[in-house]
């Protein structure tokens, strides 16, 4: 497997090492930098988190179908927790934790996304995906003026 980004494509290796550094990022940046400022001191949890987020990214591009879509869960839940659903900007969507999450299981809050989301969760502009909705490449919501995340999904598929 192979993905292109920014007119490069890399190999699955390097998408697991690109998402592992995105997910160990986040993880320092929300759980354990207040952790610090409260208790001065982490121990071994920034090389924890190293491990723990290889062993998700690897999960996450694995081809446990299942596997892929709790360690995603599992995530989300930790370092996005709240009352409100779960909803990134559309930039999010453009990372390689945002592509993973579109592709294995769409929008995990709703059931349509607007179009700029819809263009970042595929790489394409606002504009792209009008034209893709135009042609029956994407179904329109029907209850707004979305699209809907499975229509997403399957164009992320194939």
């Amino acid at each position: 497997m192979t993905l292109t980004v920014k007119y490069l494509t890399i190999g699955v290796k390097e998408v697991v090492a690109l998402l592992a550094e995105q997910i160990a990022t986040i993880i320092r940046t929300r759980l354990l930098d207040p952790l610090e400022i409260l208790f001065d001191d982490v121990g071994d949890l920034p090389s924890r988190a190293d491990e723990v987020a290889g062993r998700l990214a690897a999960a996450m591009e694995g081809d446990d179908e299942a596997a892929a879509v709790h360690a995603i869960a599992r995530l989300i839940g930790a370092l996005y927790p709240g009352d409100e659903p779960f909803d990134p900007p559309a930039d999010w969507w453009r990372t390689p934790l945002g592509q993973v999450v579109a592709r294995r299981m769409g929008h995990p809050a709703a059931r349509s996304v607007s179009y700029s989301v819809a263009g970042a969760m595929l790489g394409v502009t606002k504009q792209g995906v009008h034209d893709l909705v135009r042609r029956g490449k994407l179904e329109r919501d029907s209850d707004g003026g979305g699209v809907t995340v499975a229509s997403v999904r399957a164009r992320l598929g194939r």
